[in-house]
């Protein structure tokens, strides 16, 4: 097993593109990685430069690590080697909570079910997903640049983690405050505020390059804010060489639609899982 230093990261992003869908988390997470995004995580292979498993864990050696919900994620070309790694490598600290929230293809499921069991690990189920990218911005509408809604577009602040920590589904703990403080720290947000500054709706980018934390407030919603915020950070995203993609829970019948309206498209075989 070897941990990869930076010029050997930006070698595995290369690699782990020719595998999207399936690697797409993983390459989100080396893409902000070479791009100098900070990040408490490490990345291991089986081997080098030929490998066939690789994991990007929470790094020990990183004082930030402890501020973070601990993220393990995943990706492989033979189940075997993975195994290996996971089950007699330990790979994977079974000591402590964490989330594997590596958007892995669930076909892969059974193989963590059973190496959790076989160390006595609980492991809860926490999402499955569809994985939607967008390969042509030509395919987002064209925004007037006068419109009531985009004179009123910027970026989130720190004094805006609060209401996105509240309304996140996942979020409320402290943990969750630091991850999102993080995100809107180093990567880009988007948002449509009133009068006074306050954000009515927003998206952000995850830390592993995808548009995520969609939210418009109920009272401010059916006027289009969530449309042409996605359209705004899409553009952006696109126009910075960045991949453009989102994982949406797969009962999320709203913002698949969404999504699906603005160009956004899924490999329908695969589907993104959480534990």
């Amino acid at each position: 097993m070897k941990i990869l230093d930076q010029d050997e990261l930006r070698t595995a992003e290369k690699v782990l593109r020719c595998y999207l869908p399936k690697s797409t988390k993983l390459y989100g997470f080396l893409f902000g990685m070479n791009r100098n995004k900070p990040f408490p995580l490490e990345v291991d292979v089986d081997s080098w430069p030929d490998f066939k498993s690789i994991i990007c864990r929470p790094d020990q050696k990183n004082e930030h690590v402890s501020k973070y919900m601990k993220k393990v994620t995943l990706f492989c070309t033979d189940v075997q080697v993975l195994k290996t790694m996971i089950l007699e490598e330990n790979a994977i600290d079974w000591t402590t909570y964490f989330l594997d929230a590596s958007g892995f293809d669930i076909s892969l499921a059974p193989l963590l079910k059973v190496v959790a069991a076989s160390r006595g690990v609980n492991v809860r189920g926490y999402t499955l997903c569809h994985l939607m990218s967008l390969s042509d911005p030509c395919d987002l509408p064209e925004l007037p640049d006068n419109s009531s809604i985009v004179t009123r577009i910027c970026s989130l602040n720190e004094s805006h983690i609060d209401i996105v920590n509240k309304t996140w589904k996942f979020g409320g703990d402290e943990k969750r405050y630091n991850n999102i403080k993080n995100l809107i720290s180093n990567y880009q947000s988007c948002c449509i505020v009133d009068e006074t500054g306050q954000p009515l709706s927003w998206v952000l980018l995850y830390d592993y390059c995808a548009l995520g934390l969609l939210y418009t407030l109920p009272e401010h919603r059916g006027k289009g804010y969530a449309k042409t915020l996605i359209t705004v950070m899409s553009k952006k995203r696109f126009a910075q060489g960045y991949p453009v993609y989102c994982f949406i829970g797969e009962k999320n019948d709203i913002s698949f639609r969404l999504f699906k309206s603005l160009g956004f498209a899924e490999d329908p075989p695969y589907r993104a899982a959480w534990f």
